[in-house]
């Protein structure tokens, strides 16, 4: 007796599986994405989940809740950026006030590159502190903290070498920057243009080097 091979079925191929962290950190990358674009509360789940067709009980294995997803994301962007920020301020190749010009360049290159659609996550969220749960804010502030700890030392840099004043305030210096830095960051993408951020960063470098 012959045995009938069984047909192959057409159309589409059997989906595979993402593996576990696979499937977390395309999660991670979407929420950057969308968040960065359109801030958390105008963001649904089910909408980050069709961008990359996760069901959603596998977001629910990872993440249980939406701001328990927010904050994921928050951290992911926070920790990206902070690497940014590594690579680009302690670049010794360079010098200080040199690094703070090319960090300008790069964003002003991501934010053309997107079309100014999306702009800082930590100054979408800052938006919309009275409606996020607290959390946020701590997370938020701590993120801001660290930022400036990584500018300032890109300064004390920039005062050893007399490039600033010795005795400048680098930590104060670098706060002012960072309020300064996100109103521009908005202003750009209001005027979808790279202008604001030059106006700001010119004026800064031309401030501590009076």
């Amino acid at each position: 007796m012959t045995i009938a091979k069984p047909v192959a079925r057409r159309g589409r191929p059997p989906k595979v599986p993402r593996e576990r962290e696979d499937t977390r950190d395309a999660l991670l990358r979407c929420g950057m994405e969308v968040l960065s674009e359109q801030g958390f509360a105008a963001t649904g789940i089910d909408s980050v989940l069709k961008r990359i067709n996760v069901p959603k009980g596998s977001f629910y294995h990872y993440f249980n809740s939406k701001e328990a997803f927010g904050q994921a994301v928050l951290d992911r962007y926070a920790s990206r950026f902070a690497r940014k920020l590594d690579h680009l301020l302690l670049n010794e190749a360079e010098p200080p006030l040199q690094r703070i010009r090319n960090f300008v360049e790069d964003a002003k290159e991501g934010m053309a590159r997107y079309e100014f659609r999306r702009g800082c996550l930590v100054g979408n969220l800052g938006q919309e502190i009275m409606a996020l749960p607290e959390s946020f804010r701590l997370a938020l502030e701590h993120t801001l903290i660290d930022w400036q700890e990584r500018l300032a030392c890109c300064l004390r840099e920039a005062a050893s070498q007399g490039q600033i004043d010795s005795d400048s305030d680098c930590d104060s210096l670098a706060a002012f920057f960072w309020i300064g830095w996100e109103g521009a960051v908005l202003r750009s993408k209001l005027s979808r243009d790279v202008r604001p951020l030059e106006i700001f960063s010119e004026g800064f470098i031309a401030a501590i080097t009076r």
